[in-house]
């Protein structure tokens, strides 16, 4: 699946299974890079996800303060 597709709670997931991969050591140098590397992506894209979202409840809030009760 490529990234750009991967939902943030996918993302998530992956990313906890390399942390776990990363932690128990038992991986050689060149993989660990490549798991290293694969985790900083998918990091970077829950921040993204995760600013968006955020961006997206600020701009509703910012509407809702705007609209008469």
């Amino acid at each position: 699946m490529a990234k750009k597709a991967m939902t943030f709670e996918a993302a998530v997931s992956r990313l906890d299974e390399i942390v776990q991969l990363l932690e128990a050591g038992g991986e050689p140098l060149d993989s660990s890079m490549k798991l290293f590397e694969e985790g900083s992506a998918l990091a970077t894209l829950c921040y993204d996800k995760l600013k968006q979202a955020e961006q997206k409840i600020t701009q509703l809030s910012a509407l809702e303060k705007e609209e008469p009760v």
